[in-house]
């Protein structure tokens, strides 16, 4: 039988959820059916849901009250309504999933539940049944036999003792003076906690100045009598206020001992399934089964907190590690997306979150601005927190807040108190393991970063290395400055965005403003003016459209500044790259519109960044030294190769490795007097800047003994003393010298001195190859020497090839080229320019082995044409 009714639309906007709550919550305590009040709360939360929010419809809720219990109807308006055919069973999906739940949970709480269709509806009901209970008892225990009835003594002593709006004592009965032996005017005007000894033990979140602000509180502790002894008591305390509105605390007091004269009798949850299952509060909080990840525990939370307390909002920060800071890891009925890993220093002052460690209740945060930084310009007006603690150590903050003011009191945050005391543990917990997981996620990222970085000693590859390990695992944008000296301002060498279309946009925004400061203290800082600069160019795009005659649409240049504002408008930190004690510049990393860096994220960026800075500036020093030694290179070769008539010359000169060490092979060809030219190629003994002497010393010796007149054997006995000066720098030295007469008949003439280098080969026309002089000793081992020039008579078309031993000593495995295997190369070089029959040696030696020439080459090439007949 139906004995009231209440019925009430609510429009499709998601503020109405929290509306529908409220209604269903006031037209059950009106009824007296506040035993049912929450799970009502909840079903109806996640009904309405599916109705305004997914459905987008407005929800019509009936409520019933009958003899045994409430009846709850939602409807939706969906226009279009397919009727479900029939099947042996139903599938509500996971329980994890955002949509679907609303019948799930009907399932599990309600007593009898349905779903009833037509054309243009849905009704979804759920019968909720009063529990039996005998009428005018609250609660009771059971029958017990007199032997197991607490023990107390003759008569039981009850103090009670009440505390002003100060902590002061007004007024201490006789049981209080006979309990703790002072008289009421020894303790009246006194601070309670002058006497209180208060148990300072982990996992006690709450202090005596504390408890006695609360509405009620249950505990034990110890009062100091008299004598000086602590007294055990167990106390009851009620917190009231008098005609006049002063607030005060009533506190019963009774020896711990005697505890069961005021302590609550614990009442578990009866399960009408199986009343010998024990029930978990967690559970009974946060749903079962409870999600896996932490995230969804985190928002799964939040929603029942919600819910709980018919709140228009509700979210949960963690704290960090040395707990200074909270991160907003959760939230619902907020900007979350604005507010995701926001951080929020936990001390007391402006824009701190002084209440995070103990229960707080603001009636209109209006009056005190900035009591809860998160809600900041969100709307809410009254706001609960509580701390989640375990073993004494905060380890988070849950809130809920509601856009009217004055909509929480005590007993709101004792019934969120409580149910973050359950959740603290689970989400610790979770929080371990993520971090846990995370960790060995860094781990990992580092040890692939630092193999790339180390596996490049080129700096533009090295930047580009560093921007790509950043984006987008670490942050959606990254721009990196380089600071070439201490003298010189930062300048932007490279800028990455996860989509490829935001790249010049960013980097011409970025380019705009004035850089980081290249600060060295080590960790990451906020660097505000990048989304400043993004805001302004965006306001100043739309003022120009808005301020057109006709609507026209926005140009691809306004399009692409307000995609950029939108790129920089987060957060955006900047880390130094400090390499040898030096800054050598800031890798900055940015966040999409209000979003916020986590602080393991953070951790990591920092630890990447001093890698990345050893790896850039290992990459500049390299760079600086392959310049030098390129250009030492450059100063020890010939500046070009004269003309010499009726002869072809052509020269190929190789150098081993990277470019940054200075080969020891050398070659010259230079005119000595009108009809004669010297031409010389060597090999000096290792490589490096002590090679590069001797390489120096012996190609302008060559030059300028040659030039004064000496023969060939004084030109190299001269320069075997001037290598034998050199004392310990001195190097061995191969080298072969020459001069060369081109003739009136079309042939040349040549004097050739070997000097411990490998032979000259002279190709015939007829293709035979054979040596162009004998081998003499190499200088720079003995002080005298008495070598000897002989003539070569090159007639036309006959080539002569000179090279190092970096050609005849080409290796693969056991195989070497040698000089047999280059005399069979040259030998099919007949009829082929000089030109020619040096490329061909050169292909021939890189293809005769696989892997890179481990030495330097060189080749010199002269042939004497054949006579042109016309």
């Amino acid at each position: 039988m139906i004995t009231a009714r209440a019925a009430a639309t609510f429009d499709p906007v998601g503020r109405s959820v929290a509306t529908a709550r409220a209604f269903v919550r006031d037209t059950l305590q009106g009824w007296g059916y506040t035993d049912v009040v929450d799970d009502a709360v909840v079903l109806t939360s996640e009904l309405v849901t599916n109705a305004v929010v997914h459905a987008g419809t407005a929800a019509d809720v009936l409520c019933l009250r009958t003899e045994d219990g409430v009846r709850v109807e939602v409807s939706d308006h969906y226009p279009e309504r397919e009727i479900p055919l029939q099947s042996s069973g139903l599938d509500f999906g996971s329980p994890d999933r955002e949509g679907g739940r609303g019948l799930l949970l009907c399932a599990a709480l309600a007593s009898r539940w349905g779903v009833e269709y037509s054309p243009a509806h849905k009704h979804v009901w759920f019968q909720l049944d009063l529990p039996e209970r005998p009428v005018g008892i609250r609660s009771a225990g059971p029958v017990l036999p007199t032997a197991l009835l607490p023990v107390a003594d003759e008569r039981v002593r009850v103090a009670v003792v009440q505390i002003d709006g100060s902590g002061a004592i007004a007024s201490w009965n006789e049981d209080a003076v006979f309990l703790f032996g002072y008289a009421a005017d020894q303790v009246t005007g006194k601070q309670l906690t002058d006497f209180a000894a208060w148990p300072h033990t982990p996992g006690t979140s709450t202090g005596i100045a504390d408890a006695l602000r609360l509405s009620r509180w249950e505990g034990s502790y110890g009062i100091r009598g008299a004598d000086g002894r602590v007294i055990p008591v167990y106390a009851s305390h009620l917190r009231v206020r008098d005609t006049q509105g002063e607030p005060s605390t009533v506190c019963l007091l009774v020896r711990d001992h005697e505890r069961a004269v005021l302590q609550t009798p614990v009442r578990p949850p009866v399960d009408s399934s199986n009343e010998n299952r024990a029930v978990d509060p967690f559970e009974v909080f946060i749903g079962s089964p409870a999600p896996d990840d932490l995230d969804g525990l985190l928002q799964r939370t939040v929603e029942r907190a919600r819910d709980m307390l018919d709140a228009d909002a509700a979210f949960l920060l963690l704290a960090t590690d040395d707990e200074t800071e909270l991160e907003v890891r959760a939230t619902t009925g907020l900007p979350s997306a604005r507010q995701r890993f926001a951080r929020v220093p936990v001390e007391a002052g402006t824009n701190r979150y002084s209440s995070a460690r103990m229960p707080a209740v603001h009636e209109d945060l209006a009056a005190v601005p900035g009591a809860v930084p998160l809600l900041t310009d969100t709307g809410m007006r009254s706001v609960v927190t509580v701390p989640l603690k375990v073993e004494g150590r905060l380890t988070g903050s849950l809130g809920v807040a509601a856009e009217a003011a004055g909509r929480y009191t005590n007993e709101e945050a004792l019934r969120l108190q409580f149910a973050a005391d359950r959740i603290a543990l689970a989400v610790e917990s979770a929080r371990l393991g993520e971090l846990e997981r995370l960790r060995r996620g860094s781990l990992s990222f580092l040890v692939e970063a630092s193999d790339l970085l180390a596996g490049t000693l080129d700096r533009d590859q090295t930047l580009a290395l560093m921007a790509q390990m950043t984006v987008p695992t670490l942050a959606t944008w990254c721009a990196v400055y380089t600071i070439a000296d201490q003298l010189s301002e930062p300048y932007l060498s490279y800028v990455l965005h996860e989509d490829e279309e935001r790249i010049d946009g960013l980097k011409e925004l970025l380019s705009s403003i004035a850089p980081p400061d290249p600060v060295p203290t080590p960790g990451a800082r906020i660097w505000p003016a990048p989304a400043r600069a993004g805001h302004e160019a965006a306001l100043r795009v739309s003022t120009r459209t808005l301020g057109r005659d006709a609507p026209l649409s926005m140009g691809s240049a306004a399009r692409t500044t307000l995609a950029t504002a939108a790129a920089v408008g987060g957060e955006t930190v900047v880390l130094p790259l400090v390499a040898r004690n030096r800054v050598i510049g800031m890798l900055t990393l940015g966040k999409p519109s209000d979003e916020h860096f986590r602080q393991e994220i953070l951790e990591l960026a920092e630890d990447l960044s001093r890698r990345a800075a050893l790896a850039l500036d290992n990459a500049r020093l390299y760079s600086e030294r392959m310049a030098i030694s390129q250009s030492l290179q450059r100063s020890l070769l010939p500046p070009g190769l004269p003309d010499v008539p009726n002869v072809e010359i052509e020269v190929i000169y190789r150098a081993a490795g990277e470019g940054n060490e200075v080969g020891g092979d050398f070659y010259d060809v230079f005119p000595i007097r009108d009809g004669a030219y010297g031409f010389a190629i060597g090999d000096v003994c290792g490589t490096g800047p002590e090679a590069a002497a001797v390489t120096g010393l012996a190609r302008h010796a060559l030059r300028l003994l040659a030039r004064e007149g000496f023969g060939g054997p004084a030109v190299l006995e001269r320069l075997n003393a001037a290598i034998m000066d050199e004392g310990d720098r001195s190097r061995f030295l191969t080298l072969l010298y020459g001069e060369l007469w081109p003739q009136e008949d079309g042939s040349a003439l040549l004097k050739v001195v070997c000097a411990g280098h490998p032979l000259p080969l002279r190709l015939r026309q007829d293709g035979s190859v054979e040596p162009a002089a004998d081998p003499q000793p190499l200088l720079g081992v003995m002080d005298d020497l008495e070598l000897y020039e002989q003539e070569v008579t090159l007639d036309p078309g006959d080539v002569l090839l000179c090279v190092t031993d970096g050609v005849t000593e080409r290796r693969e495995g056991t195989r070497m080229l040698g000089d047999d295997g280059l005399a069979e190369v040259l030998s099919v070089c007949t009829g082929l320019t000089a030109g020619a029959v040096a490329g061909r040696i050169l292909r021939a030696v890189e293809r005769f082995a696989a892997e890179p020439a481990s030495d330097d080459m060189a080749i010199l090439a002269m042939r004497v044409p054949e006579p042109q007949n016309f």
